[in-house]
């Protein structure tokens, strides 16, 4: 009977963990769904928020990976580094030729949304491009 009631548990636990997608047009492990995602506009091109991004991640931590997503135009890019053991995803995109949208998502190795570590390197973008 024991062993049954834990089956049933440990199935319900695989089905409430699963797959989420990141702002990176990638997949991630979740435990759970709550917001990870903090977006900020500015009046900047994409090159100049792409570059304060990558320097924003590389003085908190250590960037893994960027791309330009195949699906879309030049005026999107994405990186993928990680910051006080979260994976951290950082989408740019033109909006249009003078604003620029930044959108940052982090997730801990659990698959638990970092939510304070997305305010923190967002708020660090704007003050890179206030310089």
């Amino acid at each position: 009977m024991k062993n049954k009631i834990f089956a049933v548990l440990a199935g319900v636990a695989i089905v409430a963990t699963g797959c989420v997608s990141t702002v990176t047009d990638d997949n991630a492990f979740a435990t759970t769904w709550s917001k990870d995602t903090v977006a900020g506009r500015y009046n900047r091109t994409v090159d100049q928020v792409y570059q304060a991004s990558i320097a924003v991640i590389q003085q908190n931590g250590v960037m893994l990976t960027e791309k330009i997503p195949h699906d879309t135009t030049n005026t999107v890019r994405s990186l993928l580094g990680r910051v006080n053991d979260a994976k951290v995803y950082i989408r740019v995109e033109g909006i249009d030729a003078k604003t620029t949208q930044v959108d940052v998502q982090a997730r801990t190795k659990w698959g638990v949304s970092d939510i304070n570590v997305v305010h923190e390197l967002e708020k660090e973008i704007a003050l890179q491009l206030a310089r």
